[in-house]
């Protein structure tokens, strides 16, 4: 799963006007994989290509347990909130900021194959979606779908920035399914990995900047806020 990671974006900016911006919710969304890709640049966590291990993709997730088991994307969830309410002085923003990040967790157990863990060690979870490619696509297109059509009822805001959004969403989604395979998966493939969360979330905070939620009243919604 790769945009469908941003559905618990889109679904908690719909919630509340409490929850933070979206940029700040896209980072969440993917903390887990800026980190893993971070890590394995320096070879703290592994992949490796091993065509045919899913009908999706060729990579082999075999060693990222702190990055991406059920404890350590847990540790990331609470750390990452504590940092929001620092930044926002909101526990409800804290809040769901942390829920964004495990959200991540459970998306890829539904999409892996067993690849994941609870807390490292040899036994390893995940529903194996990414075998059965048209549901898997559906699913994550639904999901998406239906969280941004929720934030985008309950978010007012000019229609070009979001508009530019979705499109680079899907021609993103687009290349990762229907692209080449990765020949390798060295550093130009996570720095590649690392540029295509950068520009989504650069174009998310812009996004957030642009849009409030229809439950703001007073001066505040005169305008976007800035």
């Amino acid at each position: 799963m790769f945009i469908g990671h941003f559905a618990p974006a889109f679904a908690a900016g719909a919630v509340t006007q409490e929850a933070p911006k979206l940029g700040l919710l896209f980072v969440a969304a993917q903390l887990v994989d800026w980190v893993f890709f971070v890590f394995a640049l320096v070879g703290i966590e592994s992949l490796r290509l091993v065509p045919g291990i899913t009908a999706m993709n060729p990579l082999d997730f075999y060693d990222y347990p702190i990055t991406h088991s059920l404890v350590g994307t847990a540790g990331f969830a609470v750390g990452f909130g504590i940092l929001v309410a620092m930044i926002t002085r909101n526990s409800v923003a804290a809040v769901w900021a942390a829920l964004v990040v495990l959200s991540h967790w459970v998306l890829d157990w539904i999409s892996h194959r067993p690849d994941l863990t609870i807390a490292g060690g040899e036994h390893r979870i995940g529903l194996g979606l990414w075998n059965y490619p048209l549901a898997a696509m559906a699913v994550e297109l639904a999901l998406l779908g239906l969280a941004m059509w929720w934030y985008l009822k309950r978010t007012k805001g000019p229609v070009g920035p979001i508009a530019i959004l979705i499109t680079v969403m899907l021609v993103f989604q687009a290349i990762n399914w229907f692209g080449p395979e990765p020949k390798d998966v060295g550093a130009p493939f996570l720095l590649l990995g690392l540029f295509a969360l950068g520009v989504l979330t650069a174009i998310a905070f812009w996004v957030g900047r642009t849009r409030w939620h229809r439950d703001e009243i007073g001066l505040g919604v005169a305008s976007p806020p800035l």
